[in-house]
């Protein structure tokens, strides 16, 4: 594929029209860069649109003899300038303390196949009386392996640290497994959707997780990158016909429903086993088991609209997990955990009534922390789990925190969202051992529990 990039300038503001321009060797334009980082892109594939400032802060017009990338550049960008195509560009006008932007876009070679990302360069040279200044371009290009419409019919293993991009679909059929080692990448384009009739086993490592992103980089506006906007894919659904699934240091973000568990059978083994996993930012719940059970250990449910967790039937068991809802688009719809399904004598008949087992977890964020309503009398426990709202124990609560912070590193209003506990949380230390399962006895980054665990998914220091 031919290589192509756009970079316009166009005049930002207006002031009055000087009488001249000066001439001084001395007198320069300035940037609002150095180097245009332009960050992960996919090769053969054109990027966003990335942007600069160039200034005049002198009291004169500057005229910039020249635009054009050193050397003729490397084929991968292409200038426009006032909307007019080409390679290089002369006499651009910048009045007296005025500035103009410079908009980038490029689409990028083939980085060999390898399985890291490769810095690629450019660079691009101002001359400006008689004086050349330079603003350098630099992407990370990764190779992927795009499918459309992936059916998965048998056994099938991904290939270690390799990056795929689904554009509308990835099912796997019953009786077929779908195993995806440490590193791989799984990048869904707008509104894809992956469905697991059969098996799917994640095995990543806190070195190298799985990750199931988006497929979009950049910036939704200002400041807010796509990393932290949901609904740009539809998620994972485990379908009635699956069992038997299991994902390890598995990271799944910016989804419609994170993981949506539904199953109308009961099965010998849970439905789904979660180990260090992450699932945030979704515009519907981050997980969701609608008569499936769910066995999660060391994970994090966060940021969602719905609300963080909903359970309807079946026995589930969370350990060693963080709830936290900061949604930032939106106020949340429900509580952080919601519980349905106890009476068993309701119309479902032989579907078993919701169970479940909360132990040294962290809730916590809006929209309220547990579904209103009494647990007396049916086994739903919370055992040394910290809440934002505050309460007494009883015989589903036992050993609780009540109405207290647990210090996240997140900056909400800088869109930094870190759900690690910072020094002096009242969760550090405040775990009971006795509670740890063997799955916890590490966190998501690899940080050892030891004889004094904190509550929540992530491990302060290692003891």
């Amino acid at each position: 594929m031919a290589a192509t990039a756009t970079i316009m300038l166009a005049a930002a503001g207006a002031s009055c029209i000087e009488d001249g321009f000066t001439t001084s060797p001395a007198d320069q334009p300035t940037f609002s860069v150095d180097t245009l980082k332009m960050g992960l892109a996919f090769s053969e594939e054109g990027t966003p649109t990335h942007k600069f400032k160039v200034y005049n802060r002198h009291n004169k017009g500057l005229n910039i003899s020249k635009i054009a990338f050193r050397d003729g550049g490397t084929g991968s960008f292409r200038l426009n300038v006032d909307g007019i195509p080409g390679e290089a560009f002369e006499n651009v006008e910048i009045r007296a303390n005025d500035s103009i932007f410079v908009l980038v876009e490029a689409t990028l070679p083939s980085n060999g196949g390898k399985s890291t990302p490769l810095e690629y360069y450019d660079w691009l040279d101002f001359t400006t009386n008689g004086s050349t200044q330079t603003v350098v371009l630099q992407a990370d290009i990764i190779d992927v392996e795009r499918h459309h419409g992936w059916d998965v019919k048998s056994d099938l293993t991904l290939t270690t640290k390799a990056a795929y991009q689904i554009f509308d679909s990835l099912v796997v059929r019953p009786n077929a497994t779908l195993t995806i080692p440490q590193g791989v990448t799984m990048y869904f384009h707008d509104s894809a959707w992956m469905r697991v009739d059969g098996t799917l086993i994640v095995e990543g490592t806190a070195e190298a997780p799985v990750n199931f992103i988006g497929d979009r980089f950049g910036y939704v506006a200002s400041n807010i990158p796509y990393e932290i906007m949901s609904g740009q894919w539809s998620g994972i659904m485990f379908s009635c016909l699956s069992r038997s699934n299991k994902l390890a240091y598995a990271s799944i973000r910016n989804t419609v429903n994170g993981v949506l568990a539904d199953s109308l059978f009961l099965s010998p083994q849970p439905a789904l086993k979660m180990v260090n996993c992450q699932v945030r930012n979704s515009t519907g719940y981050a997980l969701q088991a609608l008569h499936s059970s769910v066995e999660a250990y060391g994970c994090e449910f966060a940021d969602a609209a719905f609300g963080c967790v909903g359970l309807a039937g079946e026995h589930h068991v969370f350990n060693h997990c963080t709830f936290v809802n900061q949604y930032l688009f939106a106020y949340p719809d429900g509580e952080i955990i919601q519980i349905y399904r106890l009476d068993p004598d309701d119309k479902y008949g032989a579907i078993k009534p919701t169970t479940a087992d909360f132990s040294n977890c962290i809730i916590w964020g809006n929209g309220g922390d547990i579904t209103p309503g009494s647990f007396d009398g049916y086994n739903v426990f919370f055992r040394y789990c910290s809440f934002s709202v505050a309460g007494t124990d009883d015989a589903n609560f036992i050993s609780c925190l009540w109405e207290t912070d647990p210090l996240f590193r997140t900056v909400r209003d800088e869109y930094y969202f870190d759900y690690r506990l910072k020094d002096g949380s009242p969760a550090i230390g405040a775990a009971a051992k006795a509670l740890t399962r063997p799955e916890t006895a590490t966190d998501f980054y690899g940080t050892t529990r030891g004889s004094s665990p904190d509550l929540g998914a992530y491990q302060s220091v290692a003891n």
